[in-house]
């Protein structure tokens, strides 16, 4: 595979992974009522299966080094692909939580960005910035994808046959990277520590401030639209909506990396979070909610690439996959952390509206941690191509 072809092979493989992760807030409602599971229930099958990533993300990194990034990444995607042909079948609600927990949350692991980053930081070294930002469009497209394809699938294919039918074209897509993939052979893989993450503290953090907010109201916010009395179909398709105006903004930032730096990028992004929040809190309209969706989208989901790019830099090829897992734990936790909260706040309240303030928030705390200092940063600058 030619070097430049390595970033669509990852754009396809968040296409599955990310699609189906996300895709889960669309099943919420629908699943509720088909399966008799509470929505209390949906919640905590969330929140452990974000916990079980996060946990997972030390020892994927482990096997990023040892085994490679192609045999992690196909059993990822195999897994997180089984876990929606495993849903289709369950009868019981702690069944569901189980598939829901362990070959969701371990699959998804094993096929999101940390695997696509070490896939493709191995090939392009330190210009992996707009390489990762176009497969990151895969993000964008699976939720754009999945919420349609799953809406449109309820009413002729039924709840489980909808889990089944994304399972198994999750599971073809899977067979074709396995075919096109080369194998990735790094020498003395299995030797050595992780390389620090010192100087990198301040975008760690502004990272998980990020995903405490992100997972919550891409899950949750067709629920917070149902509530507000719109179908499920139309609910289930902010999601989606919030996908395409993520993908535009991901594809505009493969361009702007040229020009601008990373960390500045960033701090815009986190702007137009603050003000798709502030809209959250106050939502009562239909065209509201339709601007939370483009807005949150938009300025969400290229944030993950670009910390990456920010965080990476510099960083040992053959030793990538240990030393970013601490990146992916920070960020899981705190989105299991998240939805823990948010759904103790939407017990005690019926609503998310308290979450989005307090993502609101993190995200003002976010924007400030990637403020300049006059320390000097110890992340090497990537220097932009002209």
């Amino acid at each position: 595979m030619r070097r430049d072809n390595i970033a669509w092979a990852g754009l396809a493989a968040m296409t599955i992974s990310f699609g189906l992760n996300f895709s889960m807030g669309v099943f919420f409602a629908p699943t509720a009522a088909s399966y008799g599971v509470s929505a209390t229930a949906l919640a905590v099958a969330a929140a452990l299966g974000t916990t079980v990533t996060g946990v997972a993300q030390p020892f994927v990194g482990r096997l990023l080094d040892s085994a490679g990034a192609k045999v992690v990444l196909i059993g990822g995607l195999t897994l997180i692909s089984g876990s929606y042909i495993a849903l289709a079948l369950v009868r019981e609600t702690w069944q569901f939580v189980t598939a829901y927990m362990l070959l969701g949350g371990v699959g998804f692991a094993a096929s999101s960005t940390l695997t696509v980053t070490t896939l493709i930081g191995r090939t392009l070294g330190n210009q992996v910035g707009p390489a990762l930002t176009r497969a990151a469009v895969g993000i964008n497209l699976g939720q754009l994808i999945g919420p349609w394809a799953a809406t449109a699938l309820f009413e002729p294919a039924g709840v489980r046959g909808t889990y089944a039918l994304l399972g198994a074209a999750g599971l073809l897509v899977t067979g074709v990277l396995w075919a096109i993939l080369p194998a990735d052979r790094i020498a003395n893989s299995a030797a050595g520590q992780p390389e620090s993450l010192a100087g990198r503290g301040r975008v760690l953090i502004s990272f998980g401030l990020h995903s405490a907010t992100m997972y919550v109201v891409i899950l949750m916010l067709p629920k917070h639209a149902v509530d507000a009395g719109w179908s499920v179909v139309s609910a289930g398709r902010l999601v989606a909506l919030a996908a395409l105006a993520a993908g535009l903004t991901s594809a505009a930032m493969v361009r702007l990396q040229r020009r601008y730096r990373a960390e500045n990028l960033l701090q815009t992004l986190y702007v137009v979070r603050i003000v798709a929040l502030a809209l959250a809190v106050s939502a009562t309209s239909s065209a509201t909610l339709i601007a939370v969706a483009v807005l949150f989208g938009a300025a969400s989901f290229p944030i993950v690439p670009l910390t990456m790019a920010v965080v990476s830099r510099g960083l040992d090829p053959a030793r990538m996959g240990r030393t970013l897992s601490p990146a992916w734990v920070i960020h899981q936790l705190a989105a299991a952390a998240g939805l823990a909260v948010a759904g103790a706040l939407h017990a005690v309240t019926d609503s998310y509206r308290g979450y989005f303030a307090l993502g609101l928030l993190f995200s003002a705390a976010a924007a400030l941690l990637l403020l300049p200092t006059r320390k000097t940063e110890l992340v090497p600058a990537e220097v932009p191509a002209r």
